[in-house]
């Protein structure tokens, strides 16, 4: 079980090494383990209202414009991007605040 933030992000970076791959290594043609995830969990993206945001430039951008337009009409938004520039939780984003570090603790430990 975690309890230092710092030990949590290495655990997470160490296991899941997709974290830290660049250009062609992080590339994949296929959706095959994304659907294979959905499955396991239920299927969940078939009850969450969802945007994705795909293509080559501007996700970063547009992701965030969509956020703030949301949000201004009363939307509870979450938002996932990647990568990060100085810390993980800049990645995950609810009602426009980074989660915690308790929080990401708590997601690896669970």
């Amino acid at each position: 079980m975690f309890t230092n933030y710092k030990e949590t992000l290495e655990f997470l970076f160490s296991q899941l090494p997709m974290y830290q791959r660049t250009g062609a290594a992080a590339y994949k043609a296929n959706l095959d383990n994304t659907h294979a995830l959905c499955a396991m969990l239920g299927n969940p993206e078939k009850e969450i209202p969802a945007i994705h945001v795909a293509g080559t430039n501007g996700k970063g951008s547009v992701s965030h414009m969509l956020t703030s337009a949301l949000m201004e009409q009363g939307y509870r938004v979450g938002l996932y991007t990647s990568p990060h520039l100085t810390d993980f939780r800049e990645r995950i984003t609810v009602k426009g605040k980074q989660i915690s570090e308790q929080e990401v603790m708590d997601f690896v430990n669970e």
